[in-house]
Formats: C-alpha cells, structure tokens, sequence
C-alpha cells in the first residue's frame, strides 16, 4: 500500500450530543482531516459543520467519510457536504442508523470491505469492515507520511474496545473484528481514534486477552 510524504492528518475537535437509545451524552469527537493544500478526505463530520469547513478552508473536500452511522459522526455531515459540495460515504449496514438523523436524505456512496480510497498526491487507504460498535462500522488504514496508520471510529480506543451494550452493538463481534481485522496490523500503526487520544496497535495488543477476560 502506498503514501505520500505530503499528505498531512489534522484533528479537529467537535463538541455535541450522542443520543441513542432513549439517552443523550455529551462528547468531544475527533474530525480527521487528510490531505495536502489542495484537496482533503473528512472522516466522521461531527457536530459543528462551521468548524470543519473552517479548517478545510480552500481546499478541495474530495469526500467525507462516516466510520459508523451513530448521530455523533455524521450529524454535521448533510450540512458540510452542501457547504463544500462532497459526497457522504457509509456502510450500507448502518443505513437504520443514518435513517434516524437523516431520515429523508441518503447517504451519496456506499463502503466496501477491503475497497480503496484515494487519497491526493496518490496515497490510499483501504477500507476494513469492522462491525461491533455498529453494524456498518469500518476503520480505514494506509501508509501517510511513510507510517502505517488507522483511523479507527469506534472501534478501538485507547485503553480498548468501543463500547457495546447498545442498541445495533455487540461485544463477541467488536472483539472478532478487532482481534481479526486490527490486532494483525504491524504493531507501530497508529491508531486515530474517534474520541480521545492516538494509541497504537502495539500498545492495545497487549491487553487484548483482558478485554475477553473482562468483557470490556
């Protein structure tokens, strides 16, 4: 899988509500932006799309990805796809979760397991399919700036697993993914999370027989 050295990854914070299930808790999302100064991806457009155009500023917005259907990470998405004219990807797995933000507006592409997305100056990213979380949950995974990376959404954490117990979650399936999908990955991937701070593959590796033990 190839990079590119000029591509660069931005985090931006967002702050909002999570609601499913009857409750509703507040958040601080990470918006991942990759790209170089012409033209960037949008991982999980969440909360406040004022903000998010704002650090895109001019460039080119070449699409805006959804790691999972939950409102936290796509209910800015409708609003800043409009405001830079890009389309929304999700897993067609979590269609009755977008259905519950967007119930009149579908989402513009579909994500494939193992599809390939390009990034500019010829990076990629490969799509993993990685459900637990969310039934359409994926993480997407390349080489930026020469390192192997992975923007996990939440399905891995600093610390672990995302959280299951849910509505469309469920523990056994989150860990086979992670454990299938993830933990095979070189052990020095960094790991972007949807909320919270950068771990690594490495780092999680060595809990992972806790997290079944503990059915984190």
């Amino acid at each position: 899988m190839t990079g590119s050295a000029n591509l660069r990854v931005d985090r931006v914070i967002t702050r909002g509500g999570f609601t499913l299930d009857g409750q509703t808790f507040m958040v601080d999302n990470n918006v991942w932006l990759i790209g170089d100064d012409h033209e960037v991806l949008v991982v999980d457009a969440a909360h406040d799309p004022s903000v998010i155009a704002a650090a895109v500023g001019g460039r080119t917005v070449t699409g805006i990805v959804a790691t999972h259907g939950h409102n936290d990470h796509i209910n800015a998405a409708a609003e800043l796809a409009d405001l830079v004219r890009a389309p929304i990807a999700l897993h067609p797995a979590d269609l009755e979760l977008w259905r519950m933000v967007y119930p009149h507006r579908a989402p513009d592409r579909e994500l494939a397991d193992n599809q390939i997305l390009t990034l500019p100056g010829g990076g990629v990213l490969q799509v993993l399919h990685t459900p637990g979380h969310s039934p359409g949950g994926i993480c997407l995974y390349g080489q930026l700036q020469n390192s192997p990376v992975l923007f996990s959404g939440d399905t891995l954490f600093r610390g672990g697993p995302g959280a299951t117990g849910r509505s469309f979650s469920d523990f056994p399936t989150i860990l086979a993914s992670i454990r299938s999908r993830l933990l095979t990955l070189p052990a020095a991937t960094i790991v972007h999370t949807g909320h919270g701070d950068d771990t690594t593959i490495g780092e999680e590796a060595l809990d992972a027989d806790e997290w079944a033990r503990r059915g984190h």
